[in-house]
């Protein structure tokens, strides 16, 4: 339960990323709203998860499902670059995330 409790931190921690893109700097209500409660929760799941996981292990797979999630994101939505050496490196944060859950027990 830990591990899914982990992974829904991190989509959450993708999801606080890219909408303090739509915040304009905290000044739009709505989203900034969005934004904190996300953080919150983001926050509260890693929280949780590390009453089990080893906090080394958990906090990197929580920031790399953030980075890999937001940089995602970015291509997708806001037409970021998606050239091969940055999909590279992406792939290269997504072993390592599998790489730590393998030898975790």
């Amino acid at each position: 339960m830990a591990w899914l409790i982990l992974i829904v931190a991190g989509v959450a921690e993708v999801g606080w990323a890219v909408g303090l893109k739509f915040t304009h700097g905290f000044t739009r209500p709505g989203p900034t709203a969005l934004t904190v409660t996300a953080m919150v929760l983001s926050m509260w799941l890693l929280g949780l998860a590390v009453r089990t996981l080893p906090l080394g292990t958990a906090y990197a797979i929580w920031t790399g499902i953030g980075t890999v999630g937001t940089a995602l994101v970015g291509i997708m939505l806001f037409h970021e670059p998606a050239g091969a050496v940055r999909l590279l490196c992406l792939a290269l944060i997504v072993s390592g995330i599998v790489g730590l859950k393998l030898v975790t027990p």
